[in-house]
């Protein structure tokens, strides 16, 4: 197994070493050019890898130059994925009561948030709480970013001293979320209620209205004939007049 790392200060760092049956069976100090022996085993491949110092240099070379290089270039090629950051937004909603003890479970969902990383808990006034949590694994979502959740139970009495605490490298600052309180349902129910009353009467208001001036407008339609046949009487009787004189 080998690798190398650079530092924010340029300084590198690399290692090179060989297991066998899961323990380090032989590692390379690239400081001194020699081969470290941590088991009596490996003494023997110890004193031949030390007798060939050109090999030494070359593993050298390659942790603090070739390798560091070929590290670069993937940052420099990945630096877009590795940069970025989506911060995670996140509700806590209250799932169901116990109707056996009245217990209350509540869901923490925190989601769209990259990288994967993230610290969520439960805190009760202010203290990490992890008795009845459950909390499952981190998982993807379609446009490459990543979604959990955590849920807790707990005494409704005691409703107010949870928070749902939810930490990423996205955020500028911790986000701490209170449980959701119940709604009123009676008192709910009971707007709906005057609200209905209320438009009904509104609807009907409308309503005689309109009615209203629908008969005043047949009420103008009838008297207007009479009004006019009456004129026309008047005008026939004039000229009747009229020509009786003459």
């Amino acid at each position: 197994m080998y690798g190398c790392e650079l530092q924010r200060d340029r300084s590198k760092g690399g290692f090179l070493q060989y297991g066998y049956e899961g323990k380090t069976f032989i590692t390379f100090d690239k400081e001194t050019l020699t081969w470290v022996a941590p088991v009596p085993q490996a003494q023997i491949t110890q004193r031949k890898w030390d007798a060939l110092p050109g090999y030494n240099q070359r593993d050298k070379f390659y942790l603090e130059e070739e390798c560091i290089g070929w590290l670069e270039k993937y940052l420099f090629y990945g630096n877009e994925t590795l940069l970025r950051t989506e911060p995670p937004a996140a509700t806590v909603e209250r799932s169901k009561t116990e109707v056996e003890d009245g217990m209350e479970t509540h869901i923490c969902q925190v989601h769209g948030f990259y990288p994967r990383e993230i610290d969520a808990f439960w805190t009760r006034d202010g203290e990490v709480w992890l008795q009845d949590t459950l909390h499952k694994s981190v998982a993807p979502n379609a446009d490459g970013t990543y979604h959990y959740w955590l849920s807790i139970r707990i005494d409704p009495k005691e409703r107010g001293r949870y928070h749902c605490h939810v930490e990423h490298n996205g955020l500028l600052e911790p986000l701490d979320l209170a449980l959701e309180e119940p709604t009123n349902s009676k008192l709910y129910m009971g707007l709906i209620i005057i609200g209905c009353v209320l438009a009904a009467l509104v609807l009907v208001g409308v309503i005689a209205g309109i009615l209203v001036f629908f008969k005043k407008r047949q009420d103008y339609y009838k008297a207007t004939p009479t009004l006019i046949s009456g004129s026309d009487t008047d005008s026939n009787s004039s000229d009747q007049g009229s020509n009786k004189t003459v």
